[in-house]
């Protein structure tokens, strides 16, 4: 017996319905996440090695290096811009700004109601003898579209503006914060790389005395095997040697070391043409950093420009804002539900006459009895107030503190790195006058390895010198904020 065909709007519902149910299918099937990559290792393929794929820098990163005035050095600077482009801490800061501005944007969102648009279909069997002994069994068939907002907060306190305002503030931390990382990373790339020049000078008088030493034991050897001079004195010439080879190796560990510390600010493996040599810190050198000179006395309010205090400022207003929407929490609150929309029992009368539907709902809600929640809640606003406003305090006390030092010791710079400059002139001569007292048979050899000991002391301390007053330029630069240009 052939079954009946179905009635046209049966069919329609029935593909509608059919519709739906593959459209759900096939969405259950997606997946919105990212696929994902393991990074590329910014590291060379064997451990204990500099070389590797040279790391590049963005012209961006090329523009603000350039911008940095005091740098006197193109390597030096190419190096920075390397830094600014792949370093992971600076990386970080500028995803923390990004989510801060989202962030942001999403309590800005609040100041206006969101809309959505709904749609429903929704089908129901009622068994037989529900509504009454009689009644058949029934299929009841609802289609609904809406279009409206729900619980939109009518501001009147000011909660939703505060609520932005902090967000907007942190926002704005998160900028000074990203300032003073970039600003910190610039100052310890150039200490770095500095640190390793002079690293490479003392590396490399460690060999040139070494090579001195290997002659003159030589010299002492031969003296000593015509019976012109005795055992101890060729003992103690070996002495010298070992410990200048001692020394050599020391210096040569410390430049590796130094080498991987820049090339980790760096991000990744530096070009071998950008590393600083043994004579950059020489005075006859060009000096890699340069300032202007500060006035003394400086105004104390020029610190205010550092990004760390700006970014406490930043706090505290955060917190100034938190205590006004924790009080508008005392206050009631009015929201709004609206919605507009049509609905039917058949797909084709959805939008017909006759099928518009509306509500609107306004809620007024006022806090009674919380136990206290929202008056400690006030509470621990105004004392965040009061932390941000000690911790502000502490950031320009701070910035005082570490300006008047770099300041104390840069005023002595020039006298201290001209006396030890002379006192290793007066060693050198010291130390060939010995040597030739030695040879002409005036003086032991005590003497010679006494002037010896003393001048090379005297050389690897004007090598720090040289370092510490270029530290000092640069820490200078830091502590200002990044201000000072070139001199």
């Amino acid at each position: 017996m052939k079954r009946p065909p179905l009635p046209q709007g049966h069919q329609r519902r029935s593909s509608a319905i059919a519709v739906a149910l593959a459209t759900a299918a096939l969405l259950a099937g997606c997946n919105l996440a990212p696929t994902h990559q393991t990074p590329a290792l910014p590291v060379p393929d064997t451990v204990g090695t500099t070389s590797g794929q040279p790391t590049l820098a963005s012209d961006a990163s090329r523009q603000a290096a350039a911008a940095l005035g005091w740098v006197q050095t193109q390597s030096l600077r190419d190096v920075i811009a390397l830094a600014l482009s792949n370093n992971r801490d600076l990386r970080v800061a500028v995803e923390a700004i990004e989510r801060a501005r989202a962030q942001y944007g999403i309590t800005r969102a609040d100041l206006l109601p969101s809309v959505t648009a709904q749609a429903q279909a929704s089908r129901a069997r009622t068994a037989a003898g529900m509504s009454s002994a009689t009644a058949p069994a029934q299929v009841a068939t609802q289609y609904t579209a809406q279009l409206g907002f729900a619980s939109y907060e009518i501001d009147f306190w000011g909660r939703v503006r505060n609520l932005n305002e902090a967000a907007l503030q942190q926002f704005l931390q998160s900028q000074q914060n990203q300032r003073n990382i970039q600003t910190g990373l610039i100052a310890d790339v150039a200490n770095a790389w500095l640190t390793l020049a002079a690293d490479e000078a003392r590396l490399q008088l460690a060999r040139d005395t070494l090579a001195s030493r290997e002659k003159a034991y030589a010299l002492t050897e031969r003296i000593h095997a015509i019976g012109s001079t005795s055992g101890l004195v060729l003992a103690q010439a070996q002495t010298t040697v070992d410990s200048a080879r001692g020394d050599v190796a020391t210096y040569q560990a410390q430049v590796e070391r130094d080498r991987n510390s820049l090339q980790l600010l760096v991000g990744g493996p530096v070009p071998a043409a950008l590393w600083p040599n043994a004579s950059t810190l020489r005075a006859e050198a060009q000096a890699p950093a340069a300032l202007q000179a500060v006035p003394v006395p400086l105004a104390s309010n020029v610190l205010l420009s550092r990004p760390d205090v700006h970014a406490a400022e930043n706090a505290l207003r955060a917190t100034e804002a938190n205590i006004g929407a924790a009080r508008a929490a005392l206050f009631p609150t009015i929201s709004l539900t609206a919605n507009l929309g049509t609905g039917s029992r058949e797909l084709d009368g959805l939008f017909g006459a006759g099928s518009g539907t509306w509500s609107f709902v306004p809620l007024v809600r006022l806090p009674i009895f919380d136990a206290g929640r929202n008056r400690a809640n006030v509470q621990v606003a105004e004392a965040n107030q009061r932390i941000a406003v000690a911790q502000y305090e502490k950031a320009v006390q701070t910035a005082f503190r570490e300006t008047a030092d770099v300041l104390a010791d840069r005023a002595q710079w020039d006298e201290r790195i001209a006396a030890q400059t002379r006192l290793v002139a007066s060693t050198q001569k010291a130390f060939d006058l010995s040597e030739a007292r030695f040879k002409a048979g005036v003086d032991n050899y005590l003497t010679v390895l006494d002037a010896q000991r003393s001048l090379y002391a005297a050389q690897q301390t004007l090598i720090g010198l040289r370092l510490a007053e270029q530290v000092n330029r640069v820490t200078l630069w830091k502590v200002l904020g990044g201000t000072p240009d070139a001199g």
